[in-house]
């Protein structure tokens, strides 16, 4: 679609239009003009070109000037772009990339996996920046521009309000798990207690040898499976699973309460939107490197850690052949830097017109890969270290899923010196890296809402996302029955990974053959 802004061209004809701007425009570190006098015309501009790019959208210019200053901005290009750092790094990355690493060929994974983040993940990121930049639109509001599919916008926010569902149960298990490890030993670390079962075992135990002469024995033939205190801490304390989804029980309270917790914390950090989320974000993005650096130098030094990490770079260049290797590539770049849930696109709407998207989309895909890559190294040392104690091969150890963080990793702390300290430091991280991933998913659902609602709803934003945050709670609790952790699971396999790809495939074909985004890209000043 082309867009002629019609001028008067006898009057172009007869004299030769001055600079907006006279000489160099000083900007500091920043990026903003340093210069009074340039400033404010600089800030015309920026008003006049967003308000046509607005214009585009279907929107006057009386409303496109109240939405901008009711929307508001980031205060800092660094809470922009710490906001999609955390984002895109969500929990994925600690417990999805590595496993994929393994179950792919290793090392040889990387190659279909980085391919895949060049071709796909890099230009369908800048693409989503762009058109979120340039419209200061949600996803519901920015498909005015091809009413027809209105459809992908409706996608995304559904998805993302899902997600938001689920991933605040994940969040409450984290919240149980850090309000336990402040005991003087662990619980999830030996038989003793009231949950534990008869075939509880605890794994590197020591060895007797007894020599007594026996009259009469009695022997029973029991095939069982053996399972760990931390198997048991997390089935049969945690989730007090039942024996299917068909089987839901009672909510149990203790959940109830982590999950309200995570849902007020999330409001907190909402309720003024970018304006608050925006400077949590210094704390919740840069945290979990700190402790993912910590956790990384304490595994370096267990026995066993390097056998781990040797498994985890092995690669194993046959897989390549498997066409589902490939697939899982693309898909856990789709899941991973986070395109197509429409949280890129809301969060890029909050940015001055002239911001420069070009580097944030190049950086940003390239953080998010690089820190899957770090994590499997914090993972692995630990798998390694935990392979060893228990005298068996890695790959016999290594879960996918909550059971590697709500499991594997609290067995192995366990065995730490000082294991609460440890304990502390992991779920601390595991709630930080969780919180970021939800703020982008709930700034998507809260803004589309919010803003289809017009300007009364914009006004009162703050209990409109309180509104949201108690809806979202009370739709969470059937994950947080004796059964939940089953519909947990349905609602993780089938509500991101392949509606995701379908709306990022849609939105490429629209954005490309329908809107013609090429002719209206930003781009620095």
């Amino acid at each position: 679609m082309n867009t002629h802004i019609p001028t008067d061209q006898n009057a172009g004809a007869q004299e030769t239009k001055e600079p907006l701007i006279d000489g160099p425009a000083v900007v500091d570190a920043n990026g903003e003009c340093t210069d009074p006098e340039k400033t404010e015309k600089l800030s015309v501009i920026s008003t006049e070109t967003s308000t046509a790019a607005s214009l585009l959208n279907g929107n006057t210019s009386s409303e496109t000037s109240h939405d901008s200053e009711e929307r508001g901005t980031w205060g800092l290009q660094v809470d922009f772009f710490l906001s999609c750092v955390g984002y895109a790094v969500g929990l994925g990355n600690l417990w999805r990339f590595p496993y994929l690493c393994i179950r792919n060929g290793g090392g040889a994974f990387l190659i279909p996996y980085f391919m895949f983040m060049f071709l796909c993940g890099i230009p369908l990121y800048f693409m989503e920046l762009s058109i979120g930049q340039f419209s200061r639109c949600s996803p519901l509001s920015i498909w005015s521009a091809s009413p027809l599919f209105k459809g992908i916008g409706y996608g995304m926010v559904i998805v993302s309000g899902i997600c938001c569902i689920y991933y605040n149960v994940i969040l409450a298990w984290t919240l149980y798990f850090f309000g336990m490890s402040f005991q003087s030993e662990v619980p999830w670390k030996s038989c003793n207690n009231d949950w534990n079962t008869e075939w509880c075992v605890q794994r590197g135990g020591e060895n007797s040898t007894f020599n007594e002469s026996i009259t009469e024995l009695t022997v029973e033939n029991v095939t069982k499976k053996l399972v760990t205190p931390a198997e048991e801490f997390w089935e049969f304390n945690v989730l007090e699973i039942s024996k299917g989804i068909e089987h839901p029980g009672s909510v149990r309270w203790q959940l109830v309460l982590c999950l309200a917790g995570a849902w007020v914390i999330t409001f907190l950090c909402l309720c003024k939107g970018v304006k608050s989320s925006g400077k949590v974000v210094y704390v919740t993005a840069t945290l979990p490197y700190l402790m993912l650096t910590i956790l990384l130098i304490r595994g370096a030094l267990l026995p066993g850690a390097i056998d781990g990490v040797i498994f985890y770079l092995k690669p194993d260049f046959n897989r390549l052949a498997d066409f589902k290797v490939w697939v899982e590539a693309c898909l856990q770049i789709f899941y991973s830097v986070g395109v197509a849930w429409g949280g890129l696109i809301t969060m890029a709407s909050f940015n001055r017109f002239h911001h420069n998207c070009y580097r944030d989309a190049l950086m940003i895909p390239l953080i998010n890969c690089g820190t899957s890559f770090y994590a499997g190294f914090v993972v692995f040392s630990i798998i390694g270290f935990m392979a060893k104690e228990a005298n068996l091969p890695v790959d016999k150890v290594i879960t996918s899923g909550p059971g590697l963080v709500f499991v594997a990793y609290p067995e192995a702390i366990s065995r730490l010196p000082m294991s609460p300290i440890w304990a502390v430091l992991f779920f601390l991280m595991l709630l930080t890296i969780g919180l970021d991933t939800q703020f982008g998913m709930m700034e998507t659902l809260s803004t589309g809402l919010i803003e289809s609602g017009g300007k009364y709803l914009m006004k009162k934003r703050m209990l409109c996302t309180a509104g949201i945050c108690i809806v979202l709670m009370l739709l969470g609790l059937p994950c947080i029955t004796n059964g939940g952790v089953y519909v947990f699971q349905v609602l993780d396999w089938y509500s991101a990974a392949v509606p995701v790809a379908v709306l990022a495939l849609s939105e490429c074909l629209v954005i490309s053959y329908v809107y013609d985004l090429p002719d209206h890209k930003p781009g620095p000043i």
